[in-house]
């Protein structure tokens, strides 16, 4: 560091320390070569005058400067612009939802071009947002979010009460599998589905390149605009439906709806009304007071599987669907797992390691290197006696529901017909 001090003639140089004299990259003029800078050359309160002794790193660190600035100041520029122009497309696109004009449908799963520049959309948790667009009329049930970088690459879409909670954690023991938590029924719920496209990426966990999130809402498989609404997202989706013997299948639904009924009982009922559907028994519900079969009642309207698996089918190819058999996975999940592994394309990597059968619940439960797991106890209830001649009944009823299953999917699961 150097200063002059004007008013004398003294000129003081503070070396660097521990540098000889001749290594300076600063140096000081004499004060006899420099020139007032007024008037009065008595005047001159102090003057510092730098050398570079070393022009080419000076030159040198000056451009990195510059670059630098320059590649902030571009990189600012373009997000603002593609911001901008982002904006402007979705506004014109909601203009078009209110005014019942769909443009031209964007192409998805391609770069976002604007001019000039490609912008390739963001992976962060595989769900960029887009502009939206209606298929006819700007109602709840024809709402879809085209997806051009897919949340889910696998969905379980049911079947209620056939062990769709028990397969998603069995699956999860792969190292390529991801879950969401709970049931994020973004699909069936307009509520949840008009929230767009950025809450249902926020339900999703982070994965890794090369991983499959997969998510499960039973309710997917009996709600009419499912299908289409999950096609909008990733036409290539992998389907997961679990499917138990229909009898067993309502039987579980009933006690389930029982069992949730009495749990939401105020303090003040501690029973329920011998009014109520649920005080009543499952044969009651089943069988209408003609003795024939009460088709409406919903646990038997769910287990009359054709009814909605018609309606994916309309919309996606078989291939991309697989049927577990729910009765198998009890018996032997390694079995069904390995088929969904293949379907998967992922390796195989679940195992009878990773299983024990627990005596006292009465199925399996899960192992892996962190411990053993078994599902909450509201899971695998015990089911009420339900009177054989109903029973039999309620089978040969699902035998013509049961064979127009069978012939949609391909596959006979051979469910008993009395």
């Amino acid at each position: 560091m150097f200063w002059l001090d004007a008013p004398s003639d003294r000129v003081v140089h503070l070396k660097t320390r521990n540098r000889p004299p001749d290594s300076r990259t600063f140096r000081w003029l004499p004060k006899a070569a420099m020139r007032p800078l007024g008037p009065d050359p008595s005047h001159s309160d102090c003057v510092l005058v730098v050398g570079v002794s070393r022009p080419k790193l000076a030159a040198l660190f000056l451009s990195v400067m510059l670059i630098s600035l320059f590649l902030t100041f571009h990189i600012l520029y373009d997000s603002a612009v593609y911001s901008i122009q982002a904006a402007t497309a979705i506004s014109e696109n909601k203009i078009a939802i209110l005014t019942n004009h769909i443009p031209n449908p964007p192409v998805f799963n391609q770069p976002v071009i604007f001019p000039n520049r490609i912008h390739f959309p963001k992976t962060s948790r595989r769900l960029p947002q887009v502009s939206i667009w209606t298929t006819t009329e700007p109602t709840y049930a024809n709402l879809y979010f085209p997806f051009p970088c897919p949340a889910v690459q696998c969905l379980i879409i049911g079947v209620r009460k056939c062990g769709t909670r028990a397969l998603l954690e069995m699956l999860y023991l792969h190292p390529r599998i991801q879950k969401a938590n709970g049931e994020v029924h973004f699909f069936d719920r307009d509520e949840n589905y008009l929230r767009g496209l950025e809450w249902y990426r926020k339900k999703m966990p982070h994965s890794f390149r090369g991983q499959i999130t997969i998510e499960k809402s039973p309710s997917y498989f009996v709600t009419p605009e499912v299908p289409e609404r999950v096609r909008a997202m990733n036409a290539s989706i992998k389907l997961l439906l679990i499917v138990r013997e229909p009898v067993t299948r309502a039987i579980s639904d009933y006690t389930q709806l029982r069992s949730h009924a009495a749990t939401a009982t105020l303090p003040q009922q501690q029973t329920l009304s011998s009014t109520s559907p649920l005080s009543r028994s499952f044969e009651d519900l089943a069988i209408l007071p003609n003795g024939t079969v009460n088709e409406a009642y919903r646990p038997l309207a769910i287990s009359q599987y054709h009814v909605h698996v018609h309606r994916w089918l309309e919309v996606f190819p078989r291939e991309q669907l697989l049927v577990v058999n729910g009765d198998q996975l009890i018996d032997d999940p390694v079995s069904q797992l390995r088929r969904i592994e293949d379907f998967l394309g992922i390796e195989p990597r679940i195992g009878s390691n990773n299983f024990y059968f627990n005596e006292t619940k009465g199925f399996y439960c899960l192992r892996n290197e962190t411990g053993d797991k078994c599902l909450r106890e509201t899971k695998g209830r015990k089911h009420p006696r339900v009177d054989p001649v109903v029973i039999s009944k309620l089978r040969k009823f699902f035998v013509e529901h049961n064979q127009k299953f069978y012939e949609l999917v391909g596959e006979d699961l051979g469910w008993p017909e009395e």
